[in-house]
């Protein structure tokens, strides 16, 4: 999002009583409705507790219509306080099998360590499939849609194709929603934030085999 620089306070500050939610919020500057509450690069995680993360995410859900969580990779107490007072997860993942192995974990622990969980209840999972390119899956590099929907059975939310243009929106500080709005990556997010909100059509999953022209180019090429 660009705004490493500004940076004053962040989550654990707050939950240390060392600042105010609101010194340590960082409002866009290109949309007045979102803002950001980064996390802590250097101090003892540690100090992240369940009850300093629930009374936060509480203040939050007052303010804005969305509180989203970025969990970090893998499956340490950051994921776990990320996920712990979810309504609805994202489970991110690449078509890798390290990548599904964390995310089948993830899945099993959304079951069973979350405030839902905990009463009942059952949280709401949605699978973003990232990175993905069809030509690598037909050489069988990565995994294919089907496989992965396989294994980790949960519904489809989107898929966002592999594309250098998340590189250089991300060298310029900006979502590629907004650096690159009309790639293929940012139509793939759009689009899923569509269904997550309940809008839009269902996903249309990439074709993995060939067509006529890509295989006539392929022969020629050959």
């Amino acid at each position: 999002m660009g705004a490493e620089r500004r940076v004053v306070f962040d989550l654990i500050s707050v939950i240390k009583g060392e600042a105010k939610l609101s010194q340590a919020l960082i409002r866009d500057k290109r949309l007045d409705t979102l803002a950001l509450l980064p996390a802590s690069q250097s101090r003892d995680k540690d100090s992240l507790t369940n009850e300093g993360v629930a009374q936060i995410i509480g203040d939050l859900r007052t303010q804005f219509d969305w509180v989203i969580c970025d969990s970090p990779a893998g499956i340490e107490k950051g994921a776990t306080l990320a996920m712990r007072h979810a309504d609805v997860a994202v489970v991110v993942v690449n078509p890798e099998v390290s990548s599904l192995r964390d995310a089948d974990r993830i899945i099993g622990m959304l079951d069973a360590k979350t405030a839902k969980a905990e009463s009942g209840q059952r949280i709401d999972k949605h699978l973003l499939l990232t990175r993905y390119d069809p030509v690598r899956a037909r050489r069988g590099e990565i995994m294919k849609v089907e496989d992965v929907l396989e294994i980790l059975s949960i519904p489809l939310l989107g898929i966002v194709p592999e594309s250098g243009e998340v590189l250089l929106s991300s060298n310029i500080g900006a979502p590629v929603t907004l650096g690159s709005p009309g790639s293929a990556p940012a139509q793939a997010y759009l689009e899923a934030a569509r269904r997550l909100k309940g809008e839009g059509t269902g996903v249309v999953i990439v074709n993995d085999k060939p067509r006529l022209l890509q295989r006539l180019f392929a022969r020629r090429a050959a």
